[in-house]
């Protein structure tokens, strides 16, 4: 009778612990966010970084063969922008070519010895207004950003939290976040390139390191349409004083 009476009571234990945890409440969006601002460094952290200088190299697939180069970047809060890219073409005949892309916060201006200059506009445009440095989730309420949790699904072997960031305007953006670290695996937006039209531009990040209590991803791999690319950074340096100028269009041009 006691054995009878241990067994339902064992019974009983197992079904109310099984009910606790199938009860867990799932996380939110708001809540995913906020475990990956903590992830890479916390609000208070983030808060004091005003600009960050970035350097290092970069490698493209095209169908003639792999060709490398240099790319630097620079940013300055709220959401200005400067990235510098040359690429030697030595290998297949050809010269050094730039790329050259900045935004002062307003508006944008591109300068490609191989495509020419001219204005950045429309869903580009849009887009790098919504790039907010240093995370575009740290103020994404106030300026009238949603995101909504879309589910889980793998990048590479790591489960992710699929984030849809929709902006008060400009293209909406997909985010996955690391369910283990959370820190960003990988991101996706579809903007009108010159010469592509609309393409999805793709990043995986990797390689996080710290940096001043931050972390920062070194290794970045992506695909613009067709184009693969991956930049591996060797130098990211906060809060130094950016030259004004490179960040908007040259006197002249």
């Amino acid at each position: 009778m006691r054995a009878t009476s241990r067994r339902v009571l064992l019974g009983a234990l197992v079904l109310m612990v099984a009910a606790g945890a199938s009860a867990q409440t799932p996380l939110t969006a708001d809540e995913i966010v906020e475990k990956s601002l903590a992830a890479e460094g916390g609000r208070q952290a983030l808060a004091k970084v005003k600009s960050r200088t970035s350097a290092g190299t970069m490698s493209l697939s095209t169908p003639g063969g792999d060709i490398s180069g240099t790319i630097e970047v620079s940013n300055e809060a709220p959401n200005k922008m400067r990235s510098l890219v040359k690429i030697d073409l030595s290998a297949m005949g050809g010269g050094q070519v730039v790329a050259d892309e900045r935004f002062d916060g307003t508006s944008g201006y591109s300068m490609d010895s191989m495509q020419g200059d001219s204005p950045i506009t429309g869903s580009r445009l849009e887009a790098l207004k919504n790039s907010i440095f240093p995370s575009p989730f740290l103020d994404y309420k106030e300026r009238g950003t949603k995101i909504e949790l879309a589910g889980k699904e793998k990048v590479g072997d790591r489960e992710t939290f699929v984030l849809n960031v929709v902006p008060k305007t400009g293209p909406a953006m997909k985010v996955w976040i690391d369910a283990a670290t959370y820190l960003t695996a990988k991101t996706a937006i579809t903007v009108d390139v010159p010469q592509m039209g609309s393409v999805e531009q793709v990043f995986e990040f990797s390689d996080f390191r710290d940096v001043d209590g931050l972390k920062v991803p070194f290794l970045l791999k992506g695909m613009t349409g067709p184009v693969g690319f991956t930049m591996t950074l060797t130098k990211v340096e906060h809060n130094v004083k950016i030259d004004p100028s490179l960040f908007v269009k040259p006197a002249g041009k």
